[in-house]
Parts: C-alpha cells; sequence; structure tokens
C-alpha cells in the first residue's frame, strides 16, 4: 500500500461495488478504513445474492475495519447529543474524529458535524 490512509463511509464503500471507476482509481492500492458500522451495513443488505456477499465479504477483507472502543463510544455519545444524527453516523464520525482521518461520504449531512474533517464526493454524471 501506498501509505495514504483513508476512512469511507458506507455509500462510498458501495461506489467501487458498482463500479464507478473514480472511487476505484482514487482507493486503489491505499489503505481503506471502514467503521464496524460500515461492515455491518454492508452485509445487512435485504435480498444480497451469495456472489453479491463474496465480494462485499472480499472487500471488507481488503480494509482495516475499526472496532468499537472506549474513546469511540465516549466521542459517539458527544457527537450524537450535539448534532441532529443518526447513531450510525455518530458512531462513523467518532470513528473518523478516532482516527485523525477525513471522512470521505457522498452524504451531505456530515458536513455539519464540526468536530470531523469531512470530504464530500460528488459522483460524475454518466456520459
Amino acid at each position: 500500500m501506498s501509505g495514504n490512509r483513508y476512512f469511507i463511509d458506507t455509500n462510498i464503500a458501495l461506489y467501487p461495488l458498482n463500479g464507478d471507476d473514480v472511487i476505484i482509481d482514487l482507493l486503489n492500492e491505499e489503505d481503506i478504513y471502514i467503521s464496524v458500522i460500515t461492515e455491518l451495513e454492508l452485509l445487512s443488505y435485504k435480498d444480497l445474492t451469495e456472489s453479491e456477499t463474496k465480494i462485499i465479504e472480499e472487500f471488507i477483507e481488503s480494509c482495516i475495519v475499526i472496532e468499537l472502543n472506549q474513546i469511540i463510544k465516549e466521542n459517539t455519545i458527544q457527537i450524537k447529543k450535539t448534532n441532529k444524527i443518526k447513531l450510525p453516523d455518530a458512531i462513523i464520525a467518532s470513528t473518523s474524529l478516532y482516527l485523525n482521518i477525513p471522512l470521505i461520504t457522498a452524504d451531505q449531512g456530515f458536513k455539519k458535524i464540526n468536530e470531523i474533517q469531512t470530504v464530500i464526493y460528488n459522483k460524475p454524471e454518466k456520459a
């Protein structure tokens, strides 16, 4: 791996699985971090085929999965109390804060969380 570290939201993890070449190029050969929440969200989509599940599992195995720890839990509580967001998003934001890596996401709602740095990805329009 090249040494660049990226912490990605669940929506960003879906883009390469759906063939987004821009994200594939960005994340190729990089250290990709995901929250355990992203792992759970990816694997719990209803009606996943066996083949899709295998692709997702291989993707997850190529990432560094960050489990919940006491610091992430405490930060999650504070972020949830100060921002109107869902608990999974608060955990993802807290994990970004814990790692001190900007969160790459397509979710505009993360911009309002002052505790973290957020990089908003706008999916390119198809020609």
